[in-house]
């Protein structure tokens, strides 16, 4: 008799830890739920233009490379005026307004207003496009610290009135890039443009032009 009651005692014991592994199974699989999903649906990964060599990057990590292809895209199109500068000023703003930090929104806005007072916007066309020779390059992009960049623009600057061209220069932008990824959704880059950086855009004396092809010549 004394057997079976042992037998029987052992089967509850048996039974007890049994309850407790299930308890901490089910512990687990909620853990792991839990963590799915708060776990982020979409996720921005920056992926270098030249593979060629190969490439190891951590999730947030921007390569210099895409940060200039970035500020490049976006500040050509802030200034794109295809008709009429005092239309078109305003409606590039707004059409690249996710792609620019409050702060360098609030100046580009003060400074269509002063323009306008001016009288240097109506029926202005203008146009920016990278200068043949001074693409990108390392140099072009410094890191100031982590998430914090300048990028380096030659760009030639086309302005006209009315069909008759006002302007044509050569000018180096120095736009400082920072991260901004609080809307993916309008956007994806997780990248604004945080307005000049250093002295801001400078022309480029004919000097400065020949150097810098001379240079890509020889690279």
């Amino acid at each position: 008799m004394r057997r079976y009651r042992y037998e029987i005692d052992n089967v509850r014991a048996h039974l007890r830890s049994l309850w407790v592994v299930i308890g901490l199974e089910v512990l687990i699989i909620f853990a792991l739920w839990f963590g799915w999903s708060q776990a982020p649906k979409e996720m921005t990964v920056h992926v270098p233009p030249d593979l060629r060599s190969g490439s190891v990057l951590a999730i947030d990590q921007v390569p210099p490379a895409n940060v200039y292809a970035f500020a490049f895209y976006i500040f050509q199109q802030l200034n794109r005026w295809p008709e009429d500068g005092a239309r078109d000023y305003g409606r590039a703003i707004f059409s690249v307004s996710p792609y620019l930090t409050p702060k360098y929104r609030t100046d580009l806005i003060a400074d269509m207003e002063l323009k306008g007072r001016q009288g240097e916007l109506t029926y202005r066309v203008r146009g920016v496009q990278e200068i043949p020779g001074h693409g990108y390059e390392e140099r072009r992009v410094d890191v100031l610290k982590q998430d914090v960049w300048v990028v380096w623009l030659d760009l030639d600057l086309y302005e006209s009135m009315k069909g008759m061209t006002v302007k044509k220069t050569a000018i180096r932008y120095p736009l400082r890039v920072v991260r901004h990824a609080v809307d993916l959704e309008a956007n994806p880059w997780g990248l604004a443009l945080d307005g000049f950086a250093a002295e801001g855009p400078r022309r480029l004396s004919e000097a400065e032009l020949t150097e810098e092809s001379e240079q890509q010549s020889q690279g």
